[in-house]
């Protein structure tokens, strides 16, 4: 601990010495006149030297004691000695980077849990279209070819869903602005899902100004706008029903709505079902939802700048509305 006193203090310990000689030097020069005033003038200087930094040490000393003792926490950082204004500031330099790394930490942290809970969800929901194609493989008749194309575009869905969670904590590397047709888009997203429409008896009615073009991110649109049409399609159980994809515009902005006839979601559970793997009735009903679905499109809706908003009444239905601020009518 005194080694490192001196080492840093060398410089102000030797200038001292350097003035005494400097005066011996002096003295010297004007003839020795009187050897005790030499001595006299050098013990002091040493004297004082020595006394103002003993002070300065006993002033750093649980300072040195602290960066000599080996730390057992990160916590440890945090502990309160201010041996001078420099070190003061330089102990609430240290504090403020010690809570970005708490943040970072408890952000990664999240991230690691949220993915390792989807993985979990999602590897035993694929148990079922994995165990259907198993049995209709082992029976003797013909595979039905329906079938396995609907528990395929099962897991297709499922794997989609998997990498678009992997990619939201990257979501700024893999965005892609441009102008998208909205009625396109909408129309590509309904074929895509075409099986599940008529395996479901639910049809589309589409009420979408094919002239509207959106600033967006074409990849992310088509997933969200592809989880509040499957989401519409899977709570809607009465047969013949119908499912009604329109826009509207005001001079501000302009609204994608995506309104069915399903059992619709209870109050306690609306302001929830955003959240990461939230199921709620409708989920423990089905059995088939992780809860990410919504909670990805919303992620994904206020990464891009657009508004999600959803409405419900049980057993009357349920109304997602996504708001978009920058678009125009090709034409117009």
């Amino acid at each position: 601990m005194i080694r490192l006193f001196i080492r840093e203090h060398l410089i102000s310990l030797l200038f001292p010495v350097f003035i005494a000689f400097l005066g011996i030097l002096l003295y010297s020069l004007d003839g020795y006149q009187s050897i005790n005033t030499m001595i006299y003038v050098v013990v002091l200087t040493i004297i004082l030297t020595l006394l103002v930094h003993f002070y300065l040490y006993l002033r750093k000393y649980k300072y040195y004691k602290r960066l000599l003792t080996p730390p057992k926490a990160m916590e440890d950082l945090l502990e309160k000695i201010y041996p001078s204004p420099e070190q003061k500031q330089e102990q609430v330099y240290w504090q403020q980077l010690y809570r970005l790394y708490q943040q970072e930490v408890q952000r990664l942290y999240a991230a690691q849990k949220r993915h390792l809970q989807f993985m979990n969800g999602w590897v035993h929901q694929m148990k079922t279209p994995i165990a259907v194609i198993e049995m209709m493989a082992q029976q003797d008749e013909k595979l039905d070819s329906q079938s396995v194309s609907e528990e395929t575009e099962r897991i297709k869905k499922a794997l989609e869903a998997v990498l678009m969670n992997a990619r939201l904590d990257t979501f700024e590397e893999d965005l892609r602005i441009e102008k998208v047709n909205l009625g396109d888009l909408v129309t590509s997203v309904i074929n895509e899902n075409k099986r599940l429409f008529i395996k479901r008896q639910v049809f589309p009615v589409l009420e979408v100004d094919e002239s509207l073009v959106v600033s967006t991110d074409r990849k992310w649109l088509q997933f969200v706008v592809s989880q509040f049409i499957t989401n519409a399609v899977k709570y809607s159980f009465t047969p013949q029903s119908k499912i009604w994809v329109s826009t509207t515009c005001g001079e501000s902005n302009c609204r994608l709505i995506v309104k069915d006839e399903g059992i619709g979601i209870p109050k306690s559970d609306l302001k929830r079902v955003t959240r990461a793997f939230y199921t709620g009735e409708n989920g423990r009903k089905t059995g088939e939802s992780t809860g990410m679905g919504l909670y990805i499109a919303n992620e994904v809706s206020k990464k891009l700048g657009h508004e999600l908003t959803i409405e419900s009444e049980v057993n009357q239905g349920t109304t997602v509305t996504l708001t978009f601020e920058d678009y125009e009518k090709v034409g117009d």
